[in-house]
């Protein structure tokens, strides 16, 4: 069966971020991921995850200023630095955490730089953060996102994501694969993750439009779990959607998915 975990950037966020390890834990989802744990304490995170008894599988690299609206700064030629820096502190987090992979964003185009700079520098960062965080016994994951709701996000693509990684050749890079931005961008859901599931490390979902939960939208999350069981995706399923209401009111569909295959979700 599909495992489930809870992002907490996205969900159970009616309350503070270090409280929303235990909603989870009640909401039933035995893994975690968020977007960052740089604004904390390890330490502190440590100790939720081991009350909770709940597994972290993912968070990204550092991004550059997410208040101020970067999303990332891999693709940028004079980051380079800051970049290297970020994945020291990446490695730092996740071996504490126990994190087996953590995902690089690779930022908005910058304006004004030419297109071969661009590609040249977010594959020369991706070489650098693969290489070091195969010492650390850590996969490397890139994940294509919507420009809809981020306009000039670099990466947009799984073909783009694919070809780059093609590039590298590095056997410690992956596919974050994104059910929400792919269907944005290009639909074909099902077959693109058949295609390519030996490098998908991870996948995460929402529903379309409005990125809320299962069973909102247009996307048939039914036949998409019973794919990726028939197909034997062993990955985790990172749940980053924006909750209609409540999280835990909208925790049906996980439930009803549960109890309509008579037997837990994370056997």
């Amino acid at each position: 069966m599909p495992k489930f975990a809870a992002n907490l950037t996205m969900l159970f966020n009616e309350k503070p971020f270090l409280e929303r390890f235990a909603l989870a834990k009640i909401g039933g989802f035995k893994a975690v991921e968020f977007l960052f744990p740089y604004a904390f304490e390890a330490s502190e995170i440590k100790s939720n995850l081991d009350t909770y008894e709940l597994k972290l599988v993912l968070h990204n690299l550092p991004a550059g200023d997410w208040d101020a609206g970067e999303r990332g700064i891999a693709c940028h030629p004079d980051r380079v630095e800051e970049f290297r820096s970020g994945v020291a502190k990446a490695i730092e987090y996740a071996t504490y955490l126990n994190v087996g992979q953590v995902n690089c964003l690779a930022g908005k185009t910058p304006a004004g730089v030419d297109a071969k700079l661009v590609h040249d520098t977010f594959v020369s960062n991706l070489k650098y953060a693969a290489e070091q965080l195969k010492r650390a016994n850590i996969k490397l994951l890139i994940e294509p996102i919507n420009t809809f709701d981020i306009p000039g996000f670099y990466l947009s693509k799984t073909q783009q994501a694919i070809d780059i990684m093609d590039e590298l050749g590095s056997d410690n890079l992956y596919l974050q694969y994104d059910i929400y931005h792919a269907q944005r961008m290009e639909g074909e859901i099902a077959n693109t993750i058949q295609k390519y599931l030996p490098r998908i490390a991870h996948i995460q979902l929402a529903d379309n439009p409005g990125r809320n939960e299962p069973g909102t939208g247009e996307i048939n999350y039914d036949y998409l779990f019973g794919l990726l069981d028939q197909i034997a995706y062993k990955g985790w399923i990172g749940c980053e959607y924006k909750p209609l209401k409540n999280t835990a009111a909208g925790l049906g569909w996980m439930h009803r998915y549960e109890h309509s295959h008579h037997e837990s979700i994370y056997a």
